[in-house]
């Protein structure tokens, strides 16, 4: 049966040079699911692959959509489980590769059928929270949803907005539309997770931080200033960098906010990958003890 092989973990852990040399071990081509990568204008801030790592190997979701887009989750699904259909009538097995949750349980879970929700009530709910701030539209989440306001992380205001523009729309609790159950998918899905050492990792972050900033990283963020407001950049290594434009710190205290905060980044993604019990641990320098896992579990080999 085609085998999805979907290599994932923390930001820095190394998943691109890895999942690089398993495309070539594989003959198979590389679907993105680091949801900043979709961004052609995002390349530094975002450790995208280079026009080399481009050449190597055939990549999908990487710079196809602009910031000034809208694009979530929901639709990442719908476009993935439409290419894979395409891409497994020639593989057997696909890779993959990335860090952003949500996008890859959209592609191994499915998320439930939401009903679209109106340019309107997407605005009255962005100026509710304009307004009058995050505790007003956590209160209101309360009101129209309890049981989702205690399970929601009530700090991420985009979630907290969300639930209520689903509330609003269907005039129902969104608890009552996520059935939780995921889809059937007409192939197989082998995880392999990548993690180090929380030292290694964090120093691996720093340095990449300092690695982005010689490339440029400050030019690519200042282009994008005056649009500083588009939820697109805001994300880690931009949204520290427009507060220092802003006038809330210096410079370097900014970078070193960036590095703070990719490993803050990186500690939540690492939390989200526990909860799955499907997931296949390994140091990313065992190439070895991971190909041989892999090819333990392709029943075509």
């Amino acid at each position: 049966m085609k085998t999805l092989i979907v290599i994932l973990g923390p930001t820095g852990v190394g998943k691109t040079n890895i999942s690089l040399r398993l495309a070539e071990k594989f003959a198979c081509p590389i679907v993105s699911s680091d949801s900043r990568q979709f961004y052609r204008e995002l390349k530094i801030g975002t450790a995208a692959p280079s026009e080399e790592d481009l050449k190597r190997v055939k990549h999908y979701f990487i710079g196809t959509h602009s910031i000034f887009d809208k694009y979530d989750a929901g639709q990442y699904e719908e476009d993935a489980i439409k290419l894979l259909d395409k891409l497994f009538q020639k593989h057997d097995v696909v890779l993959l590769v990335g860090g952003s949750m949500m996008y890859i349980d959209a592609i191994c879970e499915g998320f439930d059928d939401i009903p679209d929700v109106s340019a309107e009530t997407r605005a009255f709910w962005q100026k509710e929270y304009a307004e009058k701030g995050l505790e007003f539209i956590q209160n209101e989440l309360k009101r129209l949803d309890e049981k989702h306001y205690h399970q929601v992380d009530l700090m991420n205001y985009k979630r907290v907005i969300r639930a209520l523009e689903i509330c609003t729309t269907t005039g129902r609790p969104y608890s009552e539309l996520r059935t939780g159950k995921k889809k059937k998918r007409d192939f197989n899905i082998l995880k392999i997770g990548l993690n180090r050492p929380r030292p290694e990792l964090y120093e691996r972050i720093n340095l990449r931080v300092e690695q982005m900033v010689k490339e440029g990283l400050i030019e690519e963020a200042r282009q994008f200033y005056p649009h500083k407001e588009l939820n697109t950049l805001n994300t880690v290594g931009y949204k520290e960098l427009y507060a220092h434009w802003d006038g809330e710190f210096d410079l370097d205290f900014a970078i070193n906010l960036i590095k703070q905060d990719s490993r803050r980044y990186a500690k939540r993604q690492l939390t989200w990958f526990n909860r799955d019990t499907d997931i296949n641990w390994f140091h990313p320098d065992n190439e070895e003890e991971i190909i041989d896992f892999i090819e333990s579990h392709l029943d075509f080999l």
